[in-house]
């Protein structure tokens, strides 16, 4: 049997959460929390190969000084988490991971008070406000693990970030004077009003104003990438292994299901999850397995990923490491293989994927206009689910936010790093034409207000 771990002390001394974050990267090795006092820990010491955790509010109040234990400092961990966990990891012969900052992150933020503005703090390089200004659009992110919208607006001095709540949002589609936002049970329509812009406040700041125009009731389909094609929105509705559209009788309709899945049915048997429009039509999708069980992907999600052509009917590409977010540009097909924290070319003749330029993340999310990649990075902390991956074991310390690529040079032109709450990213759109955007809240005076008639 693994050797156990001990925390010593009671909730109120840090225990719980110096237990929480040890099981994140403890592996098989069991996490215990034990209030005893001085004379109970040697006991426990007693245990063959077991390792104790002494958090500093127990040693205060049990008066045990030092022991057959690692002592923790629990206010300095909580003032500076990634270099004590790191120490803590050491000191106990456990391989550090991002993975163990977690409950660490989130006592120490509820220590200090920080909420609101303060927990979705970033930071950026000039170049990512630069080229929003050149191109003359603001970025849509969605957040889906904090619970947030985000649109990147360019000012003239930096970058603004606005943040909307909306429960898990998933993936963008953008359209002329719209765009449509998969949520965890709907399917929410915006369109830009013009004229409420002028009436915003800051006076004159403001150049299109979204409101919310439809919202349809999709259930918990799983919903990934959205596309407009046809006249249509389509969906990758990932719980239902198929791509779908809507319509006013039913929650999704399913379109087209990959050659390999044999019913229409919920489970998330091949995690499908990207797709691709061009020339009107979905072209491409990616999925992290050709299975047709219930999470039947899982297992071989490092290197079983597929990019597939819906309109020929034929694999593009295999092999790959949780591939994301096909797009074309520029006549080349693009791809994200995020087991890898990169971004590829993909060549159709072979089904190679060259490597373009590996980021400090889980990549998934990706626009391309104006010769640069706008890629969304996510941390991922469950190590077990993705402690297999190859950018796990390349990066111990993974970013969230999202990097600028230029893609003539492979280089990364500038990045957007969220440093606190937001630790995920999905999708990654562009919003042409408009500098700064307000996305008006459904419950806002803005909506209420607004009235349009034919």
């Amino acid at each position: 049997m693994t050797a156990p771990l001990f925390v010593l002390g009671a909730s109120a001394d840090g225990a719980d959460v110096l237990a929480a974050s040890l099981r994140e990267v403890a592996g098989a090795a069991p996490v215990a929390v034990s209030d005893v006092d001085a004379d109970g820990a040697r006991a426990l010491a007693r245990t063959p190969g077991a390792r104790l955790v002494a958090p500093s509010p127990w040693l205060a109040r049990t008066g045990a000084g030092e022991g057959p234990w690692t002592a923790v400092d629990l206010a300095a961990l909580l003032a500076a988490p990634a270099d004590g966990m790191r120490a803590l990891c050491a000191a106990l012969g456990i391989a550090y991971d991002q993975a163990a900052l977690g409950p660490v992150e989130d006592a120490a933020r509820l220590a200090a008070g920080r909420d609101g503005d303060t927990a979705f703090a970033s930071t950026y390089t000039p170049s990512m406000a630069a080229a929003l200004r050149a191109l003359g659009g603001a970025l849509l992110v969605s957040t889906y693990q904090s619970g947030r919208l985000v649109c990147l607006r360019a000012t003239d001095d930096g970058l603004n970030t606005h943040f909307r709540p909306v429960d898990k949002p998933m993936g963008i589609a953008v359209g002329p004077g719209r765009f449509s936002l998969g949520t965890r049970t709907e399917i929410w329509d915006l369109r830009d009003v013009p004229g409420i812009a002028a009436h915003l406040d800051p006076p004159g700041a403001h150049d299109a104003c979204f409101l919310p125009r439809h919202r349809h009731v999709t259930g918990d389909v799983a919903v990934h990438e959205m596309g407009f094609a046809g006249g249509e929105l389509w969906l990758v509705a990932t719980a239902f292994s198929c791509l779908a559209t809507l319509d006013a009788d039913h929650s999704i309709v399913p379109r087209w299901t990959p050659p390999w899945i044999s019913a229409v049915a919920a489970g998330d048997r091949c995690h499908l999850n990207g797709m691709c429009v061009v020339d009107d039509r979905v072209r491409y999708v990616t999925a992290l397995g050709r299975t047709d069980e219930p999470r039947g992907w899982h297992a071989g999600k490092a290197t079983g990923g597929v990019l597939y052509d819906v309109v020929a009917e034929e694999v593009v590409a295999a092999g790959l490491s949780m591939p994301h977010s096909p797009r074309v540009w520029d006549d080349r097909l693009w791809v994200l293989q995020s087991g890898l924290g990169a971004l590829g070319v993909v060549d159709p003749a072979d089904g190679t994927v060259e490597v373009v330029c590996e980021l400090p993340g889980f990549t998934r999310g990706l626009t391309i206009v104006g010769g640069y990649a706008f890629v969304g990075l996510s941390q991922i902390r469950e190590t077990s689910t993705f402690g297999d991956l190859p950018v796990v074991q390349r990066l111990d310390e993974r970013q969230s936010g999202v990097w600028m690529v230029d893609l003539r040079s492979g280089a990364i032109a500038g990045f957007l790093r969220f440093e606190d709450l937001v630790q995920e990213v999905f999708d990654v759109a562009l919003l042409p034409g408009t500098r700064y955007p307000e996305i008006a809240d459904p419950s806002s005076t803005a909506v209420a207000r607004t009235v349009q008639l034919p």
